[in-house]
């Protein structure tokens, strides 16, 4: 049986090493790790836990509501559509993101991806390797200087992006209805209250918020209908924002330029996905929050939320529902 002054934390997915080190340091944690991700395993692992750092895995309310103990689930990120909220508020447990830890690196994927697409890298390269020095004379490159963009979401990685792209000196356009509308004039952007009343002026659209109910399919067959076919579209957020089929029939019928995808509707996506035999497509493996300065920086918050917790000293600007704290 778990000594009561002891708790046991389950790491659910590698951290770095300097992040384990903080649980190290304490008398009073006990780590599991954890890499079986089944929900009958992860209910195991639960029952007796107080704390859980957890990378790509679910954790199911079945989970949460046989976890008496359970005081936070600390996400190594900022999504948080594998955790059961309700759950998690009923239980009283607090279910924690790490901030701005890992918002450069996605915004400078989000950046490449553009860039990439716009100047054609990977095509450019194979041609030079292959000997057809003759393809610069397709005049295939586009720019992004005074090119249109529109940014869905001005959190901690949209601010960053359209920071990024006004130095591109491109026209940032802003939609959020959540936040003060005067942060994105007093950065030099111009907000947006219909997203899709602007959809056919954009070079550029890029998505940066969060996966729910409102965002799920947010950007369809309508909406990639409404781009311009020399537009381009890059989705660093989440997978089902963007609807994959729709995105495939107009890039293979060149009714969009390209697009850029660090996520997906299934994760990891089968290899015979479509998508992939397209060369207007550049993808990568949801890594926008991995570069290893960002794994260090999320690594540290992540652990240190859970002590936090452990100790009654949270972040609320890192709780996710902050209704749950002061309770009990």
């Amino acid at each position: 049986m778990m000594n009561e002054n002891r708790h046991k934390v389950l790491v659910i997915g590698p951290l770095p090493d300097a992040a384990l080190a903080l649980f190290d340091a304490r008398d009073d944690v006990i780590v599991q790790h954890v890499s079986d991700f089944s929900n009958e395993a992860l209910l195991d692992a639960f029952a007796d836990a107080t704390g859980a750092t957890l990378r790509g895995a679910k954790v199911t309310a079945e989970i949460i509501e046989a976890a008496p103990k359970l005081k936070v689930v600390s996400r190594f990120g900022v999504g948080y559509d594998n955790v059961d909220i309700p759950a998690m508020n009923a239980r009283g447990a607090a279910l924690t993101v790490v901030g701005d830890a890992n918002a450069v690196n996605v915004a400078e994927l989000t950046i490449f991806m553009m860039l990439e697409l716009a100047k054609r890298g990977r095509q450019h390269d194979h041609a030079v390797r292959s000997g057809n020095w003759e393809f610069k004379n397709g005049f295939n490159m586009t720019e992004l200087w005074r090119k249109t963009l529109l940014i869905i979401g001005y959190g901690r990685i949209g601010r960053r992006v359209a920071a990024r792209c006004r130095a591109f000196e491109m026209d940032v356009m802003v939609c959020d209805p959540y936040v003060d509308q005067t942060l994105i004039t007093d950065a030099g952007c111009t907000p947006v209250e219909d997203f899709r009343a602007v959809l056919p002026d954009l070079d550029y659209l890029t998505v940066h918020t969060p996966k729910n109910e409102e965002t799920i399919g947010m950007i369809g067959v309508d909406e990639i209908a409404r781009l311009k076919p020399t537009a381009i579209l890059v989705n660093c957020a989440r997978g089902g924002i963007v609807d994959e089929a729709a995105l495939l029939d107009a890039l293979k019928n060149d009714r969009l330029l390209g697009a850029g995808l660090d996520v997906f509707s299934v994760e990891p996506p089968m290899p015979d996905n479509p998508l992939f035999a397209l060369d207007n497509l550049i993808v990568s493996p949801h890594m926008g929050g991995t570069s290893a300065e960002a794994a260090l920086r999320m690594g540290m918050v992540c652990v240190q939320n859970v002590l936090d917790a452990i100790d009654g000293t949270l972040n609320p600007d890192l709780v996710i529902n902050r209704d749950v704290l002061g309770r009990g």
